[in-house]
């Protein structure tokens, strides 16, 4: 059980455990637009939806997960949070999802898998979660694109060497960047993570910064602390 200020999330039966990815895509995503509706593709615990819940007063907090524990730990943690009333999870893929859409969302969430590496492990559910093929960029893009309401937003974590790729494509898909923060562990190392977020309109200055999450082991940087303050325990 990962407990946080206002709610815990369980996840012994998922693979993918609540990692940093996850609360960094959680706290990040633009909201100041006032959501009405969210979706969060690839749910896992459903930690991002949780997230949202408790950052928004979006009415409809949906979220999406194929693997069967999964999503059945989702289902779990949404009913006991203090938001359930306002939470639901859909146990589908992505494709299977969009055949009929019913509703537009203002802000469409997702950490997908993204190890395009070809290596996999003996454990299939662990690969099914980290592996790009289970849910490729495109897919998301293409959601997006028919999904999203006329002044919504897409955010994504992805990692930094896809950022270019991942751009590219939602501009054939006329979706544009607003934002993009890119995220080092330490001052040091190399860029990681890219945080970015789109919406249908393309704008003159897109909002570029960079987020440093520790200065030393578990030292964590002002601007980490300041984002994720309201989640974290010890923040």
């Amino acid at each position: 059980m990962f407990q946080f200020k206002q709610f815990s999330v369980k996840q012994d039966k998922t693979a993918m455990k609540v990692g940093t990815d996850g609360v960094l895509l959680g706290s990040w995503a633009p909201i100041n637009h006032n959501p009405f509706s969210v979706l969060d593709i690839g749910a896992g615990t459903g930690i991002i939806a949780l997230m949202l819940a408790q950052r928004t007063h979006a009415e409809q907090i949906d979220a999406l997960e194929i693997d069967e524990d999964a999503y059945e730990q989702a289902v779990d943690n949404f009913e006991n949070s203090p938001w359930g009333d306002r939470l639901f999870c859909f146990h589908a893929g992505l494709d299977e999802f969009i055949e009929e859409p019913e509703d537009e969302y203002d802000l469409i969430v997702s950490n997908p898998p993204f190890y395009a590496e070809d290596y996999k492990t003996e454990n299939e559910q662990r690969d099914l979660a980290r592996f790009q093929d289970a849910m490729p960029f495109e897919e998301i893009v293409e959601a997006a694109d028919l999904l999203l309401s006329e002044n919504g937003v897409l955010a994504i974590i992805i990692p930094f060497k896809e950022e270019e790729k991942f751009i590219a494509l939602a501009k054939e898909n006329e979706l544009y960047p607003i934002k993009i923060t890119r995220v080092k562990g330490t001052p040091t190392s190399e860029i990681k993570r890219s945080l970015l977020a789109f919406s249908r309109n393309e704008i003159s200055e897109i909002e570029i910064d960079e987020l440093i999450i520790e200065i030393d082991r578990h030292i964590y940087t002002p601007e980490y602390i300041q984002l994720t303050k309201d989640f974290y325990l010890k923040m």
